[in-house]
């Protein structure tokens, strides 16, 4: 269920039906829950610039189950927030650790649900580990653009952080544990860890040397400005948060092994690790319109500077110049500046350009200059990844499309994934000879493509 259909695509869904539907519109719901026995409650209001996101969220949840219990829904599955209280901390040595605003407002969620609906699985996570996840995302942020970090002293407060993939395994399986209907059931990995030790830990993984100072008088609202400078995220979700570090977020019940004994959670680390090895380039950051020339994307710790234009010319005919680049014929625009970054990579010890191209006919594995052919698909894709030295991974993309005869949509992605401060500066210090570069390169490409094609139909 969507509000806006069109941030969505059904044919990125497979097995899919995409259902409009606003919680905060109790109209709207009446047929998206039509027909439905179990409804998965993932609803949160706190995003954007907007505050009072606790009202929303009740208002939210409440017009939900209600509108569940009308339609004859049978149960609903929800994910909540994990908090406990318990004795005073080293972060809190005077008083007992107290539940955020933020984490209050998830256990009031889940309260409206059970009162308003129909019976209600509620899980109760804390820190979700996995590429998207906003707290990882803070960590990442952080981790990877402070080698020195000045850090509040709740920094300390304990908390259990649970992969991704362990969370979407609870909920899965809650549709065949009848038994775990009106229950409250808390989940969390196999570690419990401070948000120290998993911005240390996250720092090993990326095999970055942090430090992190500890001081007595940065409240959450003079940390959360300083997210605000460092990360992407506006204050009025990234304060909640900071909120919430004071907060001990850890286990107290032994429900989610009782009812879900199948269930081994990982550990932080090895959450960690399994984020940091998704898939790369990740397509779903190239998903724009034809008609966008150029788009800068950032998420999830990876960049896509794509760029694209149609071309007169069918896709057989475009791959046959994308196939010829590099080595002696070199790269058809600027091809200097080629020459120069690869100059610069011998001096660093890289490869440079004297590698040259493996053969005329591209295959994965061969090299082209300082690439290696990671994949290849004739007259559809080329996909290079960079050996020159670098403070992180990179990859240069073409892809073609469908676009009106005869025109085939050419598009080229520059994607790299910075690692520490030093890929971050690289990245934006290059940035405009990379806007000449790329830009310039996709041209050429087209009216080396138009040209030929020209040529061909001529002859024939």
């Amino acid at each position: 269920m969507v509000r806006n259909p069109s941030a969505a695509k059904a044919d990125e869904l497979p097995g899919a039906t995409l259902i409009q539907g606003d919680a905060l519109d109790p109209g709207s719901l009446r047929s998206a829950l039509e027909g439905i026995d179990v409804a998965y409650y993932l609803i949160h209001s706190m995003g954007g610039n907007k505050a009072g996101f606790e009202e929303r969220d009740l208002r939210a949840a409440r017009n939900f189950a209600t509108s569940a219990k009308r339609a004859g829904v049978q149960r609903l599955i929800f994910l909540g927030g994990l908090a406990s209280q318990g004795p005073p901390t080293d972060a809190h040595p005077t008083s007992a650790h107290p539940i955020s605003a933020h984490l209050k407002s998830r256990h009031e969620t889940g309260a409206m649900l059970r009162e308003c609906g129909p019976p209600v699985t509620e899980f109760r996570a804390g820190i979700i580990v996995g590429n998207g996840s906003v707290s990882f995302e803070m960590i990442r942020y952080l981790t990877e653009r402070l080698p020195v970090m000045i850090c509040p002293r709740w920094v300390v407060t304990r908390t259990q952080p649970i992969a991704i993939g362990d969370v979407l395994r609870y909920l899965v399986a809650a549709l065949a544990v009848p038994a775990s209907s009106g229950q409250i059931v808390e989940i969390g990995g196999a570690t419990v860890e401070t948000y120290r030790s998993m911005m240390l830990v996250y720092a090993r993984a990326r095999g970055l040397r942090r430090w992190l100072l500890r001081v007595p008088v940065l409240t959450p609202k003079l940390s959360s400005y300083w997210l605000r400078l460092v990360t992407p995220f506006p204050a009025a979700i990234t304060r909640p948060l900071i909120e919430g570090l004071r907060t001990e977020v850890v286990c107290t019940s032994s429900k989610a092994e009782e009812l879900f004994p199948q269930i081994v959670p990982m550990s932080y680390a090895t959450a960690v690790e399994a984020a940091l090895s998704r898939q790369v380039p990740d397509e779903t950051l190239t998903n724009v319109p034809g008609g966008v020339l150029h788009r800068s994307v950032r998420r999830q710790g990876l960049i896509c500077d794509l760029r694209q234009i149609v071309v007169n010319a069918p896709a057989e005919q475009i791959f046959s110049v994308v196939e010829s680049l590099g080595g002696e014929g070199g790269w058809l625009y600027s091809n200097f500046l080629w020459q120069i970054r690869g100059f610069i990579d011998l001096l660093l010890g890289g490869v440079g350009m004297k590698r040259g191209r493996s053969g005329k006919t591209l295959r994965a594995g061969d090299h082209v200059d300082f690439w290696r052919i990671e994949k290849v698909m004739p007259g559809e894709s080329l996909l290079l990844r960079a050996e020159m030295k670098l403070p992180g991974r990179a990859w240069l993309q073409f892809a073609l499309l469908p676009a009106p005869a005869p025109g085939t949509l050419l598009r080229c992605c520059a994607w790299f994934e910075p690692r520490g401060i030093a890929g971050e500066i690289y990245w934006w210090l290059l940035y405009p000879i990379h806007v000449l570069i790329f830009q310039g390169l996709v041209k050429a490409i087209q009216n080396q493509s138009e040209h030929n094609f020209r040529a061909l139909s001529l002859i024939g």
